[in-house]
């Protein structure tokens, strides 16, 4: 890290200003030797300065203002500057060549944020609510991004860390210290209930970042039945546009296709798929096979019933298989004559909503199930702080098997010494959540779905 490196933070592309950045000892040295105007060596920390960008030969490149912000204070912990441009993509990437010319190093893909990291300026939860930030497309999301950014969900795994290490500090003056009176010997009766107690605080959180996922990644929905019961209309329906095509042809969809809406905040990534059919088309039998799939790996089941038709056995199977999926049962076509008998179906009687998509009739139903079955609207009205990515909640709930693990060996007498060594591997865990303790491997992976230039 002792290389100065440089990236194009905006993105890339026409716009009113570009923003390249540049962090590393020599950021402001490198800068300066480009920059036609003040000195930037002896300029302030944290001012805007203007002038131009000249080539070797004295050309002027561009018309600029640079940011100056020197070492520890500033995002990196390094020496940073930021040079403001003119939008085009002729003057940015010719900036950034010059900059290639004189010292800097191209970025790779979240080093600015990655050095943040390394350099202590920030956790590894505050690292991955950066991306958070960037990507957050809901008033919901960015609360939630902006909670971790500011250590809020970072504390509840340091309160975690401190349950361990009370526990650990208990057991070493216990082996060191036989002697001393006024120690707590470290019996069941003192540790068994701690570690319910960590138990407990660790499956409140675990429960909880449930409703992170769904900030964070929405809720994936597929739209199944069989051709024609109106799948591609109710996707448009949602959407309010028309996304899928809509024939009175069976096997119009052979494919899946895919919508987005916010629901109270909360996305639903929403996917007509094909009609559900025996078929001998290859085409469209692929498809449904997909369908298949795509209904098992589903957060949000809707499946939909033409009202018009006696429900055939294939429909009763997959019904059968949604198991104890979040699912939702839509009765469509009730404008026309009922033929479906649901009595035939082993279903909730609540999960079922009556629909005329023709006539515009169920669709706040819908919406309002939904709300319902996700708790959305509690999940709106709480401070989103909650652990919300699939990497920290998989180690959380490694931890809590262990510390189940640890409460087995202490009701069979393990001796304490291996008590402890496991008590510490669920203390250095719980580190791998916000980085204090990692895997280079871990960095490498994480940071590589950064962008350029953050």
């Amino acid at each position: 890290m002792n290389d100065t490196i440089c990236a194009i933070a905006t993105s890339q592309g026409k716009g009113a200003i570009a923003i390249i950045r540049v962090s590393g000892d020599e950021s402001i040295e490198i800068v300066n030797s480009i920059f036609k105007g003040k000195d930037l060596t002896k300029v302030e920390s944290h001012t805007i300065n203007y002038g131009h960008i000249i080539d070797s030969t004295g050309k002027e490149i561009d018309e600029v203002l640079v940011s100056i912000m020197k070492a520890p204070k500033t995002f990196t912990t390094e020496n940073v500057v930021e040079i403001n441009t003119h939008g085009g993509i002729a003057p940015t990437n010719k900036v950034l060549q010059l900059l290639l010319s004189n010292g800097c190093r191209l970025a790779e893909p979240g080093e600015f944020t990655k050095r943040a990291f390394l350099n202590g300026r920030i956790d590894l939860l505050e690292a991955e609510a950066v991306m958070d930030k960037i990507n957050a497309q809901t008033e919901i999301q960015n609360e939630l991004a902006t909670n971790q950014l500011n250590g809020k969900v970072s504390n509840l795994v340091d309160e975690l860390r401190n349950d361990m290490i009370q526990i650990i500090s208990n057991i070493n003056v216990n082996i060191d210290y036989p002697e001393y009176d006024d120690v707590d010997i470290i019996t069941n009766d003192i540790m068994l209930p701690k570690l319910a107690k960590f138990k407990e605080r660790i499956s409140k959180i675990l429960k909880e970042s449930k409703n992170g996922k769904i900030i964070r990644n929405g809720i994936k929905t597929s739209i199944i039945g069989e051709p024609n019961v109106g799948k591609s209309s109710l996707l448009n329906e949602l959407l309010e546009e028309e996304k899928a095509i809509v024939t009175d042809i069976a096997g119009t969809t052979r494919d899946i296709v895919e919508g987005q809406i916010s629901l109270n905040g909360i996305l639903l990534n929403i996917i007509d798929t094909a009609g559900i059919r025996e078929t001998e088309d290859i085409v469209e039998s692929l498809g449904v096979e997909k369908s298949k799939k795509m209904m098992l790996e589903s957060d949000l089941v809707l499946f939909m019933i033409n009202n018009n038709k006696v429900i055939s056995q294939e429909v009763k199977e997959l019904i059968s298989e949604i198991g104890n999926k979040n699912y939702i049962i839509i009765l469509n076509k009730t404008d026309l004559e009922n033929k479906a008998n649901l009595d035939e179906l082993n279903i909730d009687e609540t999960r079922i909503i009556k629909m005329s998509i023709k006539d515009k009739k169920g669709i706040n139903e819908l919406k309002d199930k939904i709300i319902e079955l996700f708790d959305i609207s509690n999940i709106e009205e709480k401070d989103p702080t909650y652990l919300s990515n699939a990497r920290s909640i998989g180690t959380l709930e490694e931890c809590l098997k262990l510390t189940e693990d640890v409460e087995n060996g202490v009701k069979n007498n393990q001796p304490i010494d291996m008590v402890e060594l496991d008590i510490k591997n669920i203390w250095e865990k719980l580190g791998t959540i916000n980085g204090t303790t990692y895997e280079e491997e871990l960095l490498d992976e994480m940071f590589s779905r950064f962008c350029l230039g953050k």
